[in-house]
């Protein structure tokens, strides 16, 4: 089982979520690395703070030469550029880019913990990673990507709204 790979996750629920989604692709492409495969794009019910518009996200595998931090810390460039404005947890927003994994490795820091410590409980993010990772093994829990989604306890809705095939191997 190959476990190579940077799946990162993208929302947006403010403004044109389709264009937000897009400068993001642009400037991780630019910024951060090789974009190698993408999901579609789903419209996604907000999780934890469910006052809000609903999400489009979109998971993506890319390569890069960045070692986790420095990612992160282009990462959080690239949200700040994009009009991203960090006031309360779970709030609306512009864009928003996290980490799901890089390759297999596990990272405890106490601004960046990788895997993603909430992916398992978060349809909106395993769904897209299905679609590209699906046999991908989570190195925390051992279990595939596939194997997660179908135990995931999270039942908010998921809807694939724009099917990018076309553009899943760039």
């Amino acid at each position: 089982m190959d476990n190579r790979g940077i799946y990162l996750l993208l929302g947006s629920n403010l403004g044109n979520r389709l264009a937000h989604l897009a400068n993001a692709l642009q400037q991780l492409a630019a910024e951060a690395g090789c974009i190698n495969q993408l999901s579609a794009i789903y419209e996604t019910a907000p999780w934890g703070k469910t006052d809000q518009p609903p999400f489009l996200n979109q998971v993506i595998r890319i390569s890069s030469s960045l070692t986790p931090e420095n990612l992160l810390d282009t990462i959080l460039a690239i949200e700040q550029t994009l009009g991203r404005r960090r006031q309360k947890k779970w709030a609306a927003r512009t864009i928003d880019i996290d980490i799901l994994f890089y390759h297999d490795q596990i990272i405890e820091h106490p601004n960046l913990t990788i895997p993603h410590p909430e992916l398992p409980n978060r349809r909106f993010a395993l769904e897209p990673l299905a679609e590209i990772a699906p046999h991908f093994v989570h190195p925390a829990l051992q279990k595939t990507i596939e194997e997660l989604l179908n135990e995931c306890p999270d039942n908010l809705a998921v809807k694939k709204c724009y099917d990018l095939s076309m553009y899943k191997n760039l």
